[in-house]
């Protein structure tokens, strides 16, 4: 069995490490900074990095990739469309990859950049998907280079995984994704319930990750578009009747950025 644990970085980013006990090799994804990782492997001198998962280009996912390489001698795997620091593997959508004897599918799933890619695994029971900032926990990442028609597809293809997926996105965003979901839906009781675990957790500097696809289509307002009070309220937002669910995302989205 494969364990993940987080590696804090920055001030809420995640670097996930997935870990082989059997063969003490690990695996991480997204590494912005190869301080925590390093600091791991010297804590652990019988482990081996063999692998680098790379989502996307933005510095905070790629600063610590060159170093990591140089350190360790691991495989980059980085979508093919983008600059990534180091890469061995260019990888495009419907590829698959084997890390750690486990075999992993890459989606392509443009919106926060044009080149973002995904990697899902489908374990069971609880298949695992790395989505980088595609994905949030009750959210979404911003549109940097994409269209919303784009980020509304991308999501659209990560949630027709089952619903026990586990979700492991980059970053600590889920109390102010969960704020901003309670403002699109307030009679959402599964939204208020999962803002009152969150709240917890935080106040006791518990991570919220990782969370699963059956409650992100509960409470996650980016892929409930097709609901009648989400698209309420983007009308209400707007003052005009948005015509499609992707019209619905992108009034979200610019409601989103500026909360």
């Amino acid at each position: 069995m494969i364990q993940i644990d987080a590696l804090p970085a920055f001030t809420d980013n995640y670097i996930w490490l997935l870990q082989d006990p059997s063969s003490k090799r690990c695996a991480v994804v997204d590494p912005g900074d190869a301080a925590p990782v390093l600091g791991w492997l010297e804590q652990h001198p019988d482990w081996q990095l063999t692998d680098i998962l790379v989502t996307h280009h933005h510095h905070d996912h790629v600063g610590g990739v060159a170093q990591l390489k140089q350190a360790t001698g691991a495989r980059v795997l980085g979508p093919a469309a983008e600059s990534i620091p180091a890469r061995d593997v260019a990888l495009v959508d419907n590829d698959r990859i084997n890390v750690l004897g486990l075999d992993f599918d890459v989606y392509a799933v443009p919106g926060h950049t044009l080149g973002h890619i995904a990697f899902y695994h489908a374990q069971t029971p609880a298949p695992l998907l790395f989505c980088g900032d595609t994905l949030f926990a009750a959210g979404c990442g911003r549109l940097f280079e994409g269209t919303p028609e784009q980020m509304h597809h991308s999501l659209g293809r990560l949630t027709e995984l089952p619903d026990s997926t586990l979700v492991y996105c980059t970053h600590e965003y889920t109390l102010s994704n969960l704020r901003f979901a309670q403002a699109v839906e307030p009679h959402n009781t599964d939204i208020a319930e999962r803002l009152a675990q969150v709240s917890q957790w935080r106040s006791e500097n518990r991570i919220s990750l990782p969370s699963n696809l059956a409650l992100e289509r509960l409470t996650n307002p980016f892929i409930r578009t097709h609901e009648t009070s989400v698209k309420e309220k983007a009308d209400e937002r707007t003052g005009t009747s948005n015509p499609s669910p992707s019209a619905v995302f992108a009034a979200l989205r610019a409601w989103k950025d500026k909360f």
